[in-house]
């Protein structure tokens, strides 16, 4: 019901026009597109956005728009900025604002020309559909506050988004999701679990968030089959993805970053259940390089010269996740299989002991393929790995364990 009644009140922002369309030669700018948990002392990404902005002395304007209480949330986040340099200062447009007028703050020429003067902006964590909300009128336009966001990003400026405000940067975002087991049993649906975002990255790249830690590639697939999206970058936590103005995609930060390739996937409509063949997924590590429009990886000069090399030694054992979508299970397992002779590695998705539908599952096949590519550094030990190739079907756990 509460579902229900969110979508309905915001039946206009969903019908919002396409806000990818840009000019006919691109932003100028930058994009940080963090995975959430960004720690106060997370050197490089901080320091990343400031001189993004413009160095020392950068004016960043801060929304907390998506929090449940902006002014706190606000004010942490202008801190953290200025102990890195910046001259943050908060823009107090939000839905949760008190004693304020959202609808009246986004259309305000005096806010529009403080973010304009900016030389970057950056989205807080929080509810991503208040951002929208926010920013978006009624009948789907841009505000006079997003239009100058665009401005700032057009001639030059970052706009940097964390969690909620990472989701925000594709056409495309999750609105109201379900479960990543539940979005694998009963998909999306266009203004339930999706609606539109702001689309600074493009219509071409789908965006997530808090990605490996909470399995939700799992999710984004179905996503993108359901928008028609070929590629998706899922960012991790404490993580950004640098995207310039060439969209060149480098990773800074602890972690790293998901790149999921469906241009040769298909499904099997005369399966039940939700199915996938021949997506293909690539762990992008710190450092790495990604050209979003040639698809060319460069590795970081740490794994330069460490491409993975098959050889005698490795090993040989059945390799197996009980929980593919647990706490980073997908990498550890990508990581099992370059390590292994074996080809092709197994996980298992449930929907959990208190489930009312405990014998249903998927298997997620992982195989290395001719184009499968690892590289690893040596200190610390990482690895980059390229091109795995993914199939998903579901799998009924009950009729497996009876045919025993």
């Amino acid at each position: 019901m509460r579902m229900a009644i969110k979508f309905l009140v915001h039946a206009a922002l969903l019908l919002a026009l396409p806000f990818s369309v840009m000019a006919a030669d691109g932003p100028k700018g930058s994009l940080v597109i963090i995975g959430g948990g960004l720690r106060a002392d997370n050197d490089a990404v901080w320091q990343r956005i400031v001189q993004l902005a413009g160095g020392q002395g950068a004016r960043i304007a801060v929304f907390a728009s998506a929090a449940a209480d902006p002014a706190p949330v606000a004010a942490a986040i202008v801190d953290s900025l200025n102990r890195y340099g910046a001259d943050a200062f908060q823009i107090p447009l939000a839905v949760k604002l008190a004693d304020s007028d959202f609808r009246k703050a986004a259309d305000d020429p005096l806010l529009a020309d403080a973010v304009r003067g900016a030389g970057g902006v950056f989205f807080s964590g929080g509810d991503q559909a208040r951002i929208t909300q926010a920013l978006v009128r009624a009948d789907g336009s841009r505000s006079a506050v997003l239009e100058a966001v665009w401005d700032v990003y057009r001639k030059g400026g970052v706009v940097a988004g964390n969690s909620a405000g990472a989701a925000v940067m594709s056409s495309t975002m999750f609105y109201a999701p379900k479960t990543v087991f539940a979005t694998l049993r009963g998909g999306v649906t266009d203004g339930q679990e999706i609606a539109p975002g702001l689309g600074f990255i493009g219509d071409d790249v789908f965006v997530d968030q808090h990605f490996l830690v909470r399995g939700r590639f799992a999710r984004m697939i179905p996503a993108m089959l359901k928008k028609g999206y070929k590629f998706g970058l899922g960012i991790d936590e404490n993580t950004a993805m640098v995207v310039d103005p060439q969209r060149r995609v480098e990773i800074v930060g602890s972690k790293g970053a998901l790149l999921v390739d469906l241009s040769r996937a298909s499904t099997d409509p005369a399966r039940a259940g939700f199915n996938v063949s021949n997506a293909v997924i690539s762990y992008l590590d710190q450092g790495d390089l990604y050209d979003l429009n040639t698809h060319a990886f460069t590795p970081s000069a740490a794994k330069a010269g460490g491409r993975i090399a098959p050889h005698k030694d490795l090993a040989a054992d059945p390799v197996f996740s009980p929980d593919i979508l647990g706490r980073n299970a997908l990498v550890q397992l990508m990581e099992s299989l370059m390590n292994n002779r074996r080809s092709e590695a197994i996980g298992i998705a449930t929907s959990g002991p208190g489930s009312t539908l405990p014998e249903l599952g998927f298997q997620f096949t992982l195989s290395k393929t001719r184009d499968s590519v690892g590289y690893a550094s040596a200190a610390p030990a990482s690895y980059s790995i390229l091109n795995m190739r993914l199939d998903i079907r579901p799998l009924d756990i009950g009729q497996s364990l009876r045919a025993q």
